[in-house]
């Protein structure tokens, strides 16, 4: 009997995969094109993928050299080299983007997490990268910080494809979804083509466990032997039933008349994003952040081994909308014992737009370092 493709059937039941990878060697050698004749149909990185490209790859050495050279400043070496990998792979998907008629093939560059908690600047740079950019299947990340929000509000206005990154809070999902709405509607109050504007709520999955966990284990560590084994089922639950939630919301926010008319104009929804979906725990199956997380209108995006993790043997099957209840009973469980998660995708949130921020910072710094080729 002839195996299936499980990232075919992913695709199948209506969610998207997306390498959560870029750099220049897999653009030049041919594999990112490889990975979408695979099936993969889009592409997402951050300042610390970058930063770890830009220190490990030989392929920006002699073009570094060059411009330093020139005497460039680092920081806007670090644009440059950015803007141009994420062209050429918008180059690549340029295809799945046309084949899809704009609903699928983007490549995502986020602002500088230095400026999260600039409203305004951030407008400004999101407007530049995308001035800069210069395609269709570019969708510029805005953290979804209390600052990013009406920025987000403000490119979606514009008619700008936003990948809405570093959420990890179902109330700060609704508050992502209001701005998306909000932008929606200006939009089409200017004139606007609804059917050009495209979306996506990032949610970052393994983390929420990470630090559930680390928590769970502590309370474990203080109790007797016969009360342990309640927190023991809580671990590594708590983000699959929180994104389970998300998901639950997705559909309610995206169902009534204010979206009906929306649809109506040629909207389409904000697809819900699950990123972070590598295992952090080798206790855990390695494919458990996707096989937990599998229904219409949503995306998964793997790092390459998670990726290839799947492909080997990922089990596929509509997961999200099974045990909602048993979902929100797992959050109410972590509740009554002391779990504030309410805290900790705050802490999540400023922890991510920090360590963001420290990688880009270090890949300036870093740039001399970059690897001369032998």
């Amino acid at each position: 009997m002839e195996k299936t493709d499980p990232i075919a059937e992913l695709k199948r039941l209506g969610q998207s995969v997306w390498l959560d990878q870029i750099d220049r060697t897999m653009i030049r050698s041919g594999l990112l094109a490889r990975y979408r004749d695979a099936g993969v149909t889009g592409v997402t990185a951050n300042p610390t993928i970058f930063a770890r490209a830009l220190e490990s790859s030989d392929a920006y050495a002699d073009e570094v050299a060059r411009r330093l050279d020139a005497r460039q400043e680092p920081e806007s070496i670090v644009w440059d080299l950015l803007i141009e990998d994420v062209q050429a792979a918008a180059d690549v998907f340029r295809p799945v983007y046309d084949r899809e008629h704009g609903g699928d093939g983007f490549v995502s560059i986020e602002v500088s997490p230095e400026i999260a908690g600039d409203t305004e600047r951030t407008i400004a740079a999101a407007r530049e990268l995308q001035r800069r950019c210069a395609r269709p299947n570019v969708m510029v990340k805005i953290p979804a910080t209390p600052a990013g929000l009406p920025a987000i509000q403000t490119m979606i206005a514009e008619g700008a494809n936003i990948n809405v990154t570093l959420i990890f809070g179902i109330e700060r999902y609704v508050k992502v979804v209001e701005a998306f709405l909000a932008g929606l509607e200006q939009h089409r109050a200017r004139g606007g083509d609804l059917g050009r504007v495209h979306s996506v709520a990032s949610f970052f999955v393994s983390r929420v466990d990470t630090k559930v966990d680390e928590q769970l284990t502590k309370k474990m560590e203080q109790l007797d032997s016969t009360r342990r084994p309640e927190l023991e089922g809580l671990l590594g639950r708590a983000a699959v039933a929180n994104s389970k939630l998300a998901y639950a919301l997705f559909t309610q926010l995206h169902s009534g008349s204010r979206w009906d008319a929306l649809r109506s104009a040629g909207a389409a929804v904000q697809r819900c994003l699950w990123a972070s979906t590598s295992t952090k725990n080798p206790r855990y199956r390695d494919t458990m952040y996707v096989e937990e997380l599998i229904g219409p209108a949503t995306i998964n995006t793997m790092p390459v081994a998670t990726f290839e993790a799947f492909r080997d043997h990922g089990q596929v099957e509509l997961t999200l909308q099974k045990d909602v209840d048993g979902a929100r009973h797992v959050l109410e469980r972590l509740a009554m014992v002391g779990i504030d998660l309410a805290a900790i995708t705050q802490e999540l949130e400023d922890e991510g737009v920090s360590g963001f921020a420290k990688s880009f910072r270090e890949s300036i710094e870093h740039l001399g370092k970059v690897r001369i080729p032998r």
